[in-house]
Parts: structure tokens; C-alpha cells; sequence
């Protein structure tokens, strides 16, 4: 396994175990202040890190007792030296204090890497789900492959 791919996976880690935490700057750390993000939701595009960091604020925020589990699947990364990129479909799940899941979306993302700061950082994330074509609504859940 390439040293790009042990980084983004352990990116990955970072992105889940701080969602879970609901800790924003382990979750900052894992984006370049330059970055560009295409999000899913609410808003087009997020330009810069401080603009990002003000999003996932406010959604950690929104959070009451629940905490919310990330699972990456079929991920697949490309790169080499000081730049990578990653595709994944993200399993979002909200859980109960005890323990039990609520509900859950999944969407897809990709990611493009780069070294910033000497650590591979995301400097473009693209979020989406598939819309169907009669009635214009998301589809949130893939069907198993």
C-alpha cells in the first residue's frame, strides 16, 4: 500500500472519529485553507476553510443528544507523492445516547489531496446524491451492489 494511500485512509479515520466526537478542529485539520467545496446541502459552494468551519459548526451544533456515525464504503484512492484523490459512498447514521441508530443517508464524495502544511490535505471535497428525473428528489440510499 502506497504512503497516499495509508494518508487518506487515515483521513478518513480522522473525518469519522471526529464527526462522532463532534470535535470541529480535528475535522478542520483534515481541509487546506484554501479549499473549495461542492456540498449536498443548503448552499452551492464553500469557499475557504473559514467558511466550511462556520457549516460544520453549525451542523455539530444542530446535534442534541445524538451523535452521528460515519462509515466510508467501496472507497477508492489514486495518487502519488503530494497529491491523491479518494471516492467513497458515506453512510451518515444519527444514534441514540444508548446506542441506537435513528436513521441514515448516504451520499457520494470525492475528495482531491494535496501536501499542505506537510500534511496531505483536502483542497476539493464533492458531495451528491443521484436525483430522479420524474420528481427531482434526492435518492438517499443506494441500493445494495
Amino acid at each position: 500500500m502506497s504512503d497516499t494511500n495509508k494518508q487518506v485512509l487515515m483521513a478518513l479515520e480522522t473525518y469519522e472519529s471526529a464527526v462522532l466526537a463532534r470535535d470541529l478542529d480535528a475535522f478542520m485539520c483534515l481541509y487546506d485553507p484554501e479549499v473549495r467545496i461542492f456540498d449536498a446541502w443548503a448552499e452551492w459552494m464553500y469557499e475557504g476553510a473559514a467558511a466550511w468551519r462556520v457549516s460544520i459548526e453549525n451542523w455539530f451544533s444542530s446535534l442534541r443528544n445524538e451523535s452521528v456515525s460515519v462509515r466510508f464504503d467501496d472507497v477508492k484512492i489514486m495518487g502519488d507523492g503530494g497529491f491523491g484523490s479518494m471516492t467513497a459512498f458515506a453512510t451518515y447514521s444519527n444514534v441514540s445516547d444508548d446506542g441506537q441508530v435513528l436513521g441514515s443517508i448516504q451520499n457520494r464524495i470525492s475528495w482531491i489531496l494535496q501536501v499542505s502544511g506537510g500534511e496531505l490535505r483536502v483542497i476539493h471535497e464533492h458531495t451528491s446524491v443521484p436525483v430522479v428525473f420524474e420528481d427531482a428528489k434526492a435518492i438517499f440510499h443506494r441500493e445494495s451492489p
